[in-house]
This record gives C-alpha cells, sequence and structure tokens, in this order.
C-alpha cells in the first residue's frame, strides 16, 4: 500500500487479563457479538449497529486497529473527520435523521473502517437508508458482485452517496413547511404559527450544524480516494461533494427564507396591534367628553336646570348628539 505521509502509530498493549471477580458477585455470560456480514469478489461488508462491548472484543480479534480509534467509535462527542493510517482508513460521518416521534432531525454518527478488502460500518442509531442498502445487497447476489467486484472504494461511495442523498427528501418536507407558513401568514393566521416558525427555524439550525463540518470531510475523502478506487471511478467522489454543496446551499436558502418570514410575521403582528391601539385611542377619546358631561352634571353643587323634568332628557340629547359628531368625525379622517 503507498503511504501517504500519516505514520501509522503503534497500538497501545492490550491488558492480558481482568482481576476476578468476588465470590458475591452473580456471573453473567457475555452478549456474544452478530455481526453482520456480506461477502462478495474477496471484499467483505461488515456492518454493526449500535456496536456494544462484545462487538468491540470481536473487531479487536479480527483487526489491528489503533486504540484512539476504538474509543472514537464509542464515544458520543465526536466531529465528522478521516484518519488515513498505512494499511486502512477511519471515517466518521454525521448524517440527518428526522424522528418522528418528537419531530426533531437528530444527528446519527456512522463509523467506518474502509481496507483493501474490507469495509465496516458502525452506526451508532439505525440509520433506515444504510439497513436498506444492507438488505439489498444481501439479497441482490448479481448487485454485490458487480458492486463489490469494483472495490472497497466503490462500495464506500455506494454508502456516502447513499446516506448524502437520504437529505433531500428531508429538505423537500421543509420545502413544503415553509410555503405554508407562508400561506399562513397572509391568510391572517399570523398569531398562531409563532411556534411553527420557531420549529422551522430550529430544523434548519440543527440541519445545518450537522452538514457545516461535514463538507471539509467530503473533500478529504476526496483527496484519499485514489488508494482503494480505481482511476475511472474517481468521478463519483466528485459527485458526493457536489450534492453536499447543494444541500448546503439549500440550506441557506432555507435559513434567509425562515428569517424573512419570521421579519413578516413580527410585521404584520405589530400592524395588528397597532390597529388595535388605534380603535381602543379613538374609542376613549370620543367617550372622554361624555365623561365630562357626566362629571358635570354629577357634582354635588348647584347646576343650570337642576330639580327640572326635562334636564335629564335634554343631557342624554346633548350628549347624544357629541357622539354623533365625534363617530362621523373620527370615520371622516379615516381614525375609526
Amino acid at each position: 500500500m503507498p503511504n501517504l505521509g500519516f505514520p501509522r502509530p503503534r497500538p497501545l498493549p492490550r491488558p492480558r487479563g481482568r482481576r476476578p471477580a468476588l465470590e458475591t458477585e452473580p456471573i453473567t455470560a457475555a452478549p456474544e457479538a452478530s455481526p453482520d456480514i456480506i461477502e462478495a469478489a474477496g471484499i467483505r461488508w461488515i456492518h454493526i449497529e449500535s456496536p456494544r462491548t462484545a462487538d468491540r472484543d470481536w473487531l479487536e480479534d479480527q483487526f489491528d486497529f489503533h486504540p484512539l480509534d476504538y474509543e472514537d467509535v464509542y464515544s458520543r462527542n465526536n466531529r465528522p473527520k478521516l484518519d488515513p493510517y498505512d494499511d486502512y482508513v477511519f471515517i466518521v460521518l454525521h448524517f440527518p435523521m428526522f424522528e418522528k416521534e418528537t419531530s426533531r432531525i437528530l444527528t446519527a454518527e456512522l463509523d467506518l473502517f474502509m481496507g483493501p478488502d474490507y469495509l465496516i460500518t458502525l452506526p451508532n442509531i439505525p440509520l433506515p437508508p444504510l439497513a436498506a442498502m444492507f438488505e439489498r445487497y444481501r439479497e441482490k447476489a448479481d448487485l454485490r458482485e458487480e458492486t463489490f467486484a469494483k472495490g472497497t472504494g466503490y462500495l464506500l461511495y455506494k454508502i456516502v452517496d447513499t446516506a448524502v442523498d437520504a437529505s433531500f427528501p428531508m429538505l423537500r418536507k421543509m420545502a413544503v413547511k415553509l410555503d405554508r407558513i407562508e400561506d399562513d401568514i397572509f391568510e391572517g393566521l399570523s398569531s398562531e404559527i409563532v411556534r411553527d416558525i420557531s420549529e422551522a427555524k430550529q430544523e434548519i439550525i440543527n440541519f445545518r450544524r450537522i452538514v457545516r463540518p461535514q463538507r471539509a470531510v467530503l473533500r478529504d475523502l476526496e483527496r484519499t480516494k485514489q488508494r482503494y478506487l480505481q482511476e475511472e471511478l474517481e468521478i463519483y467522489f466528485d459527485d458526493i461533494s457536489d450534492a453536499a454543496e447543494r444541500i448546503w446551499d439549500t440550506l441557506e436558502n432555507y435559513k434567509e427564507v425562515i428569517e424573512a418570514l419570521e421579519s413578516t410575521n413580527e410585521s404584520v403582528l405589530s400592524h395588528r396591534l397597532n390597529d388595535s391601539f388605534r380603535i381602543l385611542t379613538a374609542v376613549s377619546v370620543v367617550l372622554l367628553p361624555l365623561t365630562l358631561i357626566a362629571s358635570i352634571f354629577g357634582m354635588n353643587v348647584p347646576v343650570p336646570g337642576e330639580n327640572q323634568s326635562f334636564a335629564f332628557i335634554a343631557i342624554l340629547a346633548m350628549m347624544g348628539v357629541l357622539l354623533i359628531v365625534l363617530v362621523a368625525y373620527f370615520r371622516r379622517r379615516g381614525w375609526l
């Protein structure tokens, strides 16, 4: 294998034994590892979903990977990266996954070990596109033979391409949601969709957080692929980088759209609030003279017309005429 200039660190020594358990402790059998393996054209695809300690022990018995790579597999706070060694490549990729129960976008981590005659995939949570692809290759021998015959590099391309393409249906759903939010704003439902705007913004933020650091890893993968890929197939990894850039550009567009929709919705709400204040102010001004007249004639001092039978009706008539004049004036000025 050609050396890319990345020296392979020497693996740490393994412990030879464990401290014996106390007699009072119950002895339970450790679960056995059960990796799914398909093979064709001298290439093995080993798929281990949600790896456990038994799976790590099985990998350590079968392969000589660096201990730091195992720590990355079982760590939950990894970033996408690519570590080339002399005889294999270790890759960490992140993909968005929509969870129907909570309607949230989660981060699915996919760890891969790629060697000259094997490819190991270790997703931390079930990835439906990857699981469906594995089952398809398991059931269709012709397709498996055709794909595996092109080398582990081409198989890696098919896996990454399948996982990347799974983002486009989620982007289309987000586009439909943004269109619905826009329609609701202009249909007078601005106060009811504040929560929808907040959820859409959160989805876009989570999606961008997953996609942004992975773009650099895909570019590094494009430069490293020559070790395990035939020359006439190198262009395929360019397609993955283009797809990742399209996803990022779409998310940038969605970010601008949701910010514009939020600003528009706030303007509509502010306009409605101003209309409400304008009407309340006009009503207060109309009722103010009537309140003043009632206060004057309600004072405990002698007033003209006191103890006269026509005084009450005259006061009501005066207040009614004043009310009609003020309402007509306000409507003429467009304040009511």
